[in-house]
């Protein structure tokens, strides 16, 4: 299990290579749900999501030799951003495995921070063909199974922890669970008191199954949520998650989307559907806790086109 310490000494390390993300209220949040909300930002961080800090504890941690090998990383999107534009910055050769389904602009942005972009199929697909680079020899940055990069995600729970007023219930979208698992140790340790709730897309629910399983299953990828989309969690965020973490919800795509729309209105924030997501679970959790709950928002990302928003509206019919 990472430890306050763990985090902590991520935090040392990532300092200056990554944005302390601003926390503030969000009076327009708070007038749509009818209860305080503060937000945390990392929808601002280096390439648009809280990924940057994982990808940076990781590699600054690598050997001389494990960076000369080059490093692989698997992503839906935004991890893949990540890592290319860290191994850029270290000059360090990448290779970003992602699904077709992965959003057009993430496998731009990753070219053009130098990494080599290849395309699978599906994310199944994406998930095999990394193990395989892995073993000819590149050093894998995994998005969640790897204690450095739950750590570096944990840095922003211990800014939450720091810089926010009094929370009863925090929301954290789940993907392969590495946000979620370092956010929770990290407000454990510092505000033992808070509930804390995780939140998945329906077809992305790989963190439901494996705790209505009693550990990690292959799970069915259907979602629009292509940043949500593991295809399992990992030994390690299910250990955390199941011992940390009150409850996880799933909302459906429209209500991710829907989310990402009231975002934009009344908190004028541009976010991506991972980050929508939190608005229709953040609702369900008002009413379950009733009365008098202060909630925090880990606004994950926000690197959907309007392109994107747009034609998911369209989908859905929320135009």
């Amino acid at each position: 299990m990472i430890g306050i310490s763990d985090i902590e000494a991520a935090a040392d390390l990532i300092a200056g290579h990554v944005i302390r993300t601003p926390t503030v209220p969000s009076p327009g949040l708070t007038a749509l749900l009818g209860a305080p909300v503060t937000a945390k930002l990392e929808l601002l961080q280096r390439t648009g999501s809280f990924k940057s800090r994982g990808a940076t504890a990781k590699l600054l941690s690598l050997s001389e030799a494990e960076r000369a090998a080059g490093v692989v990383a698997v992503s839906g999107g935004n991890h893949g951003i990540a890592v290319a534009h860290m191994a850029g910055a270290l000059h360090v050769k990448a290779t970003i495995v992602m699904p077709r389904s992965a959003p057009a602009r993430a496998v731009r942005i990753a070219e053009e921070a130098g990494a080599s972009v290849r395309l699978t199929d599906t994310m199944d697909g994406a998930f095999e063909l990394v193990g395989r680079l892995r073993d000819e020899g590149l050093t894998l940055v995994h998005p969640f199974d790897d204690p450095l990069v739950v750590a570096g995600q944990g840095t922003v729970g211990l800014e939450f922890a720091e810089d926010a007023g009094d929370l009863t219930d925090v929301l954290v979208s789940i993907g392969g669970g590495g946000l979620i698992s370092g956010v929770a140790a990290a407000l454990r340790a510092r505000r033992p008191g808070v509930r804390i709730w995780g939140v998945e897309t329906e077809g992305a629910e790989a963190m439901s199954r494996a705790l209505a399983e009693g550990g990690p299953v292959p799970v069915g990828l259907s979602s629009v949520v292509s940043t949500l989309s593991a295809p399992t969690v990992s030994e390690l965020t299910y250990a955390h998650v199941s011992a940390l973490v009150d409850e996880v919800l799933v909302v459906p795509d429209r209500e991710a989307v829907a989310g990402t729309l009231d975002f934009a209105e009344h908190a004028k924030l541009w976010t991506e559907p991972a980050a929508g997501c939190l608005l229709p679970a953040a609702r369900r959790v008002l009413e379950r806790v009733g009365e008098g709950a202060r909630l925090g928002l880990v606004v994950c990302g926000g690197n959907a086109t309007t392109g994107d928003v747009l034609a998911w509206a369209e989908r859905f019919g929320l135009r």
